[in-house]
């Protein structure tokens, strides 16, 4: 053998042999004696072919090792590439938040110095329609006064001829021309409704800003939208489902009774999205014209679909609804929603991650509502319930429609 370092450590101990076997049974290096010993009819080898297949067991483990490490590289790297979005999305919020609220606070002392304003100018012109009454009547004051002055002094005149002659100069059954101030009035301003009216300014100032900003949001969200279709495994038997998926209606009798299927809603005029979703963002839109009663939003897979439902996200359904044509609100306990406008078109956006399931009037560019803190631990699925046929008043379908197209 080629000489080597430390060989007491490569002789047998127990025969003082050198150790040139492998034996696989008890997975220990033997030397010759041992295998007629203490080895015997044991699977042994030579210690070159066992290295052999030790070689290739750890190439293989080398190689699985190095996808172990390189797959924690490409995780750190899509960690900090999501860190570095997260800073980006953070600065633009702050920067965006810093342009609002300076411009809400701008709007803000552009309308109270308007209100200043109208209420001083109001209060000055008020001062001055009582400062020129007031100083007509004391010029009036004055001439009377005087006219007074001059009558009593005749009044104790001896001299017959003096006073009689001055009396007719004097005309005393004529006065001089004086108004007539008893139908005039210097009322107090009046600033009722001032306040009032500037802050309904304020507020359409807001809603404006609002709107812009709901507009910017919206354009972020459909960025996340994902191409959603009706599986007909899920569908009520009153529906009827169009044969691309994207539509479904209530049918107007009672249709044929469908094989129990323990995905298929049993009561209620219900039917789910194909698509399952975890761990990511989603958007998509429904067209809800025309329609006086429906549901749309999101339900977790493993909520209930057998008997009468009740929505609320305990029971894993996020959703916001219509009834009786008017009456719109959000799952449980049910909140009743005041819209400006009628949605023609519900956009559905659902943060997986951030517990969030937001909805979009589409066309008025106008938030719904937002159910926030949801804790999602299973996937979740597009939810749509179209209503009874009501006589043909809720005929209308829902219409998957595709994003971005009104």
């Amino acid at each position: 053998m080629d000489p080597v370092e430390n060989l007491e450590d490569r002789m047998c101990l127990k025969h003082d042999k050198p150790l040139e076997l492998f034996c696989r049974t008890d997975q220990t290096c033997v030397c010759m004696l041992c295998t007629v010993l203490d080895h015997k009819m044991h699977n042994v080898v030579p210690l070159k072919q066992e290295c052999e297949g030790k070689k290739v067991e750890l190439q293989k483990t080398e190689a699985e090792t190095q996808e172990m490490i390189q797959k924690r590289r490409l995780k750190i790297q899509e960690v900090q590439h999501n860190v570095k979005l997260s800073e980006e999305d953070a600065d633009r919020e702050k920067a965006e938040g810093v342009q609002v609220f300076t411009g809400l606070k701008e709007s803000v002392e552009r309308k109270l110095n308007e209100l200043i304003t109208t209420i001083e100018e109001k209060q000055r012109s008020t001062k001055k329609q009582a400062e020129d009454a007031i100083r007509e009547m004391e010029q009036e004051i004055s001439d009377l006064m005087k006219r007074s002055t001059e009558v009593e002094k005749l009044s104790l005149s001896e001299d017959h001829l003096h006073l009689l002659q001055s009396v007719q100069s004097l005309n005393i059954h004529h006065p001089p021309p004086t108004k007539d101030w008893s139908q005039v009035s210097v009322p107090p301003a009046s600033h009722e409704g001032t306040v009032r009216r500037a802050v309904s300014q304020l507020e359409e100032t807001l809603r404006n800003m609002m709107k812009t900003l709901v507009e910017v949001e919206m354009k972020r969200v459909q960025k996340f939208a994902v191409d959603v279709t009706l599986d007909p495994e899920t569908a009520n038997h009153d529906l009827i489902l169009s044969d691309d998926g994207k539509q479904v209606k209530p049918a107007q009798v009672e249709q044929q009774r469908l094989p129990y299927n323990p995905q298929r809603f049993s009561f209620c005029p219900c039917v789910l999205g194909t698509q399952s979703f975890s761990s990511e963002k989603l958007y998509y839109e429904v067209q809800v014209k025309q329609k006086t009663e429906w549901d749309v939003g999101v339900t977790r897979e493993s909520a209930n679909r057998k008997g009468p439902i009740t929505l609320s996200p305990q029971n894993g359904y996020w959703t916001i609804y219509l009834r009786n044509g008017n009456e719109y609100g959000a799952a449980g306990p049910s909140v009743l929603l005041s819209l400006r406008s009628v949605p023609q078109k519900v956009g559905v956006f659902v943060d997986y991650e951030e517990g969030l399931v937001s909805f979009y009037d589409v066309e008025a560019a106008a938030l719904i509502y937002s159910f926030t803190g949801c804790s999602f631990k299973e996937k979740l699925l597009p939810y749509f319930h179209t209503g009874h046929y009501l006589g043909g008043k809720n005929s209308a379908p829902l219409i998957i429609s595709p994003v971005g197209v009104n």
